[in-house]
């Protein structure tokens, strides 16, 4: 593996070849590379399961916006030095061809014991972004999520609202609303 050059940017990072074949996923945080775990079991069917629901809703609206998978996003806190990676996002922008997401209204992180600090550090990061209207956290080992929304004077609520595994996940921004066990499907994980 190639060692990246100290206080990186985004645009070295874009540029850069790790010499990792393994098909290993890396963001940018400060200026520094990040290897990314590949995603357990649940993880990934709370992911898959969640964003073929919001493309589902989105299709069936013939709606504009686009949910993707692990976009790449930038904050605009530290902009030349963070390009940070969700596990699902989703933006009303028309395809631009570039290597991140532009304008995106939800960002989704499925919160694993293993990453929690740094999935927690990429929120506060993604308050930064001016499109984004909500940020949800779904727990990965329950069924249970938390959701910022961003508020009329374009603040951010000091408390998530949390979820537990009777309530629904309401996206207002693009008018999805779920009971949230249907994201855990096809997870294995209970309440």
């Amino acid at each position: 593996m190639r060692k990246p050059s100290p206080g990186m940017t985004v645009a070295e990072f874009l540029d850069w070849d790790s010499g990792d074949r393994t098909g290993a996923m890396w963001q940018l945080r400060d200026g520094e590379p990040e290897m990314m775990a590949p995603a357990s079991d649940a993880h990934g069917m709370i992911q898959g399961e969640l964003g073929r629901l919001i493309g589902n809703h989105l299709a069936d609206r013939n709606s504009p916006c686009r949910v993707g998978v692990t976009p790449g996003v930038v904050p605009r806190v530290r902009s030349t030095r963070n390009l940070l990676v969700p596990d699902l996002g989703v933006t009303c922008a028309p395809p631009a061809g570039g290597a991140t997401m532009l304008d995106p209204v939800v960002l989704i992180e499925i919160l694993s014991p293993s990453n929690a600090r740094e999935t927690r550090a990429n929120v506060w990061a993604y308050t930064s972004i001016p499109s984004v209207t909500e940020i949800v956290l779904v727990r990965s080992t329950s069924i249970a999520a938390e959701v910022l929304r961003r508020q009329s004077d374009a603040s951010w609520p000091s408390e998530p609202q949390y979820i537990d595994a009777e309530g629904e996940l309401v996206l207002e921004s693009i008018g999805f609303r779920i009971p949230l066990r249907a994201a855990y499907r096809t997870s294995g994980v209970r309440a």
